[in-house]
């Protein structure tokens, strides 16, 4: 049982896994890591690329049912709950199919569909997988997270309703009034895929290179529309970025561990960075 009381020693947040299993054990090693004082939080995409998703996911959930580990949902997440209900088919480069053959996949699964897409780490911060657009307060962003949580949490009747109609190439324009499978699809993406998007909020899926490179016009990353926060928001999604982007108003996180970059775990109490 979570003790939701329990004072740590150190919270770290660490950015896209993908199942580099290894890396992620090295990475404990080099902050030291105790699970019986210290608090993890994840920045999601738990699995996909990496060498081995069946045990990253497993050592995940062991963590969080220790109290010892929070995550987020990001866009591979959600994608392997789609696969497991049977409307994705098995992408081979995502090299998660051990996951479905194994014994506890069920057990797995159900806790991964019950994680929250928003979190608060600390008094100053928020973290979501690809970030909060310019055209959401957080407070805003925190309500929009739950009402997807809380569908994807639901019965898995009403769990493979949904997860068909998350899947779109084109973006939703974001209004209060969506509603249905629209307005789902729209959270969706905005808090696990987002990368461009325009200033009111328009986003743009096909761009996932480095800041250097050419954008399409009216659209830029949605942490370049300046926006003043009462929070840091913390992201990960963007492995171009190589976890460089550190504003008074934002931190990336994720390293690109996977394409040969680096697992990246940021200390909240002082904002060191310790990367493997």
């Amino acid at each position: 049982m979570k003790n939701h009381t329990k004072k740590y020693r150190h919270h770290y947040v660490i950015g896209d896994l993908q199942g580099c299993h290894a890396a992620f054990n090295q990475l404990l090693e080099v902050i030291q890591f105790d699970a019986s004082c210290d608090k993890l939080w994840l920045a999601g995409d738990i699995v996909a690329r990496g060498e081995d998703s069946l045990a990253t996911l497993r050592q995940a959930k062991q963590l969080s049912d220790m109290g010892a580990l929070t995550t987020v949902l990001g866009n591979h997440d959600i994608t392997l709950i789609a696969t497991w209900r049977g409307i994705l088919p098995v992408k081979p480069k995502d090299k998660t199919e051990a996951i479905f053959t194994a014994k506890d996949c069920d057990e797995l699964l159900n806790w991964l569909r019950n994680q929250p897409l928003l979190v608060f780490p600390d008094n100053k911060t928020v973290l979501t997988h690809a970030g909060i657009p310019p055209n959401w307060s957080i407070s805003e962003a925190a309500k929009y997270a739950k009402e997807l949580q809380n569908q994807l949490s639901g019965s898995l009747k009403q769990l493979d309703r949904l997860l068909p109609n998350l899947y779109s190439k084109k973006s939703d324009e974001w209004s209060d009034k969506l509603n249905g499978y629209k307005r789902m699809r729209a959270i969706a993406n905005y808090l696990t895929r987002m990368r461009l998007c325009s200033e009111s909020g328009l986003l743009e899926f096909s761009f996932k290179q480095t800041l250097d490179d050419d954008m399409p016009p009216d659209f830029r990353p949605w942490f370049e529309w300046f926006v003043v926060r009462e929070r840091r928001i913390l992201f990960g999604h963007w492995a171009a970025l190589r976890a460089e982007i550190d504003t008074k108003f934002v931190r990336a996180l994720d390293g690109g561990c996977v394409w040969g970059g680096n697992l990246v775990a940021y200390r909240l109490a002082d904002g060191a960075i310790f990367q493997v």
